[in-house]
């Protein structure tokens, strides 16, 4: 049914847009969603956020509830700690540890879709100053690629970059697809002069691996990492935590929150990987 109403929804735009009223009267609709701001408040941390269709509100509703683990965790950091939010999607993240723990964050994030709101949102909280958007997948090396997309939602999801598949190893179902530059993380510092984190989020839907991968340098000065993980994409669990053991770093736990565990996402765990002393 959901499908079937985008698909209706599209069609009317469509047809409205091709006068030139009607095109105007579709620009003030889009503006008028990006204007559309809500506000969270968690443990005295307060945020607000564009949310220009559901995927966002819902973003907003279950800020607290559907990752506590990776708040705990950034929760943790030491204050100014440099962190890199690899699959920063719209910012939520990126932002509060920016706001929370005054965190320099780099927030890595390709899609073209979500780039926008990912800069309304460091705006709309005054962060400017903290978060340092990079518009470039990460992977195992630096290369020309396709960054294939499932979906064309602002704040959408399951995207990957090079490659076919998707978080549990299956097929990507592809609705959108552009040519980029990918590089390694070893490749952000070396050739990009990013400073290399303290504390690395990583988030990609299915090419973790790849990424840790091409990361050997900047993962050997890493104090943490929290890395999710789907269970099910044998390789990706196995590869990852070959990398991350080869840095020095151990898995101290693995989580989720609850209402994943009757959904197609019951074995992704956030796993938090943290270097002994």
């Amino acid at each position: 049914m959901k499908g079937a109403f985008k698909r209706l929804l599209r069609g009317t735009v469509g047809v409205i847009g091709r006068s030139r009223l009607g095109g105007k009267v579709v620009q003030q609709f889009a503006n008028a969603a990006m204007e559309n701001v809500r506000t969270v408040e968690h443990d005295g941390t307060r945020l607000s956020f564009a949310v220009p269709n559901y995927t966002n509100v819902w973003r907003i509703q279950s800020f607290a509830t559907k990752e506590p683990e990776t708040l705990r965790w950034i929760d943790s950091m030491p204050r100014g700690a440099v962190l890199w939010d690899v699959g920063a999607n719209v910012g939520l993240y990126s932002c509060y540890a920016a706001k929370r723990r005054n965190c320099r964050v780099f927030a890595f994030e390709p899609s073209v879709f979500n780039l926008e709101l990912l800069a309304r949102n460091v705006w709309l909280n005054e962060l400017t100053e903290f978060v340092t958007l990079v518009p470039l997948p990460l992977s195992s090396s630096l290369a020309t690629s396709t960054l294939n997309m499932s979906s064309t939602d602002w704040g959408g999801a399951m995207s990957t970059f090079g490659e076919t598949y998707t978080h549990d190893g299956s097929e990507l179902k592809r609705v959108f697809e552009f040519r980029t530059l990918g590089l390694s993380m070893d490749d952000a510092v070396a050739r990009l002069g990013i400073p290399a984190p303290d504390y690395i989020k990583m988030d990609v839907d299915g090419i973790e691996h790849l990424i840790l991968k091409g990361g050997p340098g900047v993962l050997r000065q890493a104090r943490g990492a929290l890395v999710e993980i789907n269970e099910e994409f044998e390789m990706q669990a196995r590869d990852s935590a070959t990398y991350l053991s080869a840095a020095g770093l151990t898995m101290r736990e693995k989580l989720h929150a609850d209402m994943f565990e009757d959904s197609i996402f019951k074995n992704c765990y956030n796993q938090i990987w943290h270097r002994p002393t």
